[in-house]
C-alpha cells in the first residue's frame, strides 16, 4: 500500500514540474524582460556604462554590453557572434557590414565623433602645452596608443604624429594596446609616461582625476566618425531599434556630449 501512495504522489509532483515546463514555454516572449546584446567600441567605456543605466531604468530592458576594439568586433560579426546592435569607432565598419548582407541598411547611424587627447598622470612634468612636441623629449621613454592595426583611435594617434612630423622620433617609444581602454589602463597607474587616448576617456572621472590632457586638434588627422547598426541576425530588433531611439533622444546625447563627443548636427 505504502509503494502505491508513493506511486501517486510522484505522478502528482512529475504533472506540477511538467505544467510549469509548459506554461513557461508557451508564454508570450513580450512579457519576458529583453536583453539586448551590444557590441561597443572601448571609447565608449563610461559613456555608455551611463547610457545603458538610465536606459534600463527607464524601459526596464536589460542590456549586456561587450566593449573591445571596432575591427576585432567587426571579424567576430562576420563569422557569426550573436550581437543585436554594433557600435564602432570608425563608420567604415557598420558600412562593410550593410554591404555585406550582415547589417540592417535603413539602421546605419552616425552616432557622434571622437577627439584625441595627450594623456599625461598628473605627477608628470612634462610640458604638454607643448603638444605632441613634448613626447620627443629623453624622459618620456613609453608612450600608450592603441593598436592601429584594428583600432580607429590608434589610427587616429599615428595619423597626429605622422601630421606633425614626429611619428619617426617616437615609433619606437610606443607601447600599443588591443583597444583604447587598454591604450588608457597602461598609462593610468604610470606604466607609460604618456598616452594618446579618447577625450570621452580621458574626461571620465577616473582618469580626470588622476591626471591632465592636451586636446590634438582635429585638423591634425582623420575625422573619427563613428557608426552603429542594427545586425541582421539579431532576433531582437524591435528592441535594438528602441535603444538607438533613446540614444538619439536628449537624455542619451546629454551623456555623450558630456564624454566630450561630438554629435550629429
Amino acid at each position: 500500500m505504502m509503494r502505491v501512495r508513493l506511486s501517486s504522489i510522484q505522478v502528482y509532483f512529475g504533472a506540477l514540474v511538467a505544467g510549469i515546463v509548459l506554461s513557461g514555454l508557451f508564454q508570450s516572449p513580450a512579457g519576458w524582460a529583453a536583453e539586448l546584446k551590444i557590441a561597443a567600441a572601448s571609447d565608449l567605456n563610461f559613456a555608455f556604462k551611463d547610457v545603458v543605466a538610465v536606459y534600463g531604468k527607464k524601459t526596464g530592458d536589460r542590456v549586456k554590453l561587450t566593449l573591445g576594439s571596432s575591427g576585432n568586433f567587426y571579424s567576430q560579426i562576420e563569422n557569426g557572434a550573436p550581437f543585436d546592435l554594433y557600435f564602432s569607432a570608425d563608420i567604415r565598419y557598420p558600412q562593410k557590414l550593410v554591404e555585406g548582407g550582415h547589417g540592417v541598411a535603413d539602421s546605419l547611424y552616425k552616432y557622434a565623433v571622437g577627439r584625441i587627447v595627450l594623456w599625461v598622470p598628473t605627477k608628470s612634468t612634462l610640458p604638454i602645452d607643448k603638444g605632441l612636441e613634448s613626447l620627443t623629449s629623453p624622459s618620456v621613454r613609453k608612450i600608450a596608443i592603441a593598436n592601429p592595426k584594428h583600432a580607429p583611435y590608434g589610427r587616429a594617434a599615428v595619423a597626429a604624429l605622422e601630421h606633425f612630423k614626429l611619428y619617426d622620433a617616437v615609433k619606437e617609444k610606443l607601447v600599443l594596446g588591443e583597444n583604447i581602454s587598454q591604450a588608457a589602463q597602461f598609462v593610468e597607474p604610470g606604466a607609460g609616461d604618456a598616452g594618446i587616448i579618447a577625450l570621452s576617456l580621458a574626461m571620465a572621472p577616473t582618469m580626470n582625476s588622476a591626471g591632465k590632457y592636451w586636446e590634438v586638434p582635429a585638423d591634425a588627422h582623420p575625422p573619427i566618425e563613428q557608426g552603429a547598426v542594427i545586425l541582421k541576425r539579431s532576433t531582437n530588433q524591435e528592441k535594438a531599434r528602441d535603444f538607438l531611439k533613446f540614444l538619439q533622444g536628449s537624455e542619451g546625447q546629454e551623456i555623450m556630449r558630456r564624454y566630450g563627443f561630438l554629435l550629429p548636427g
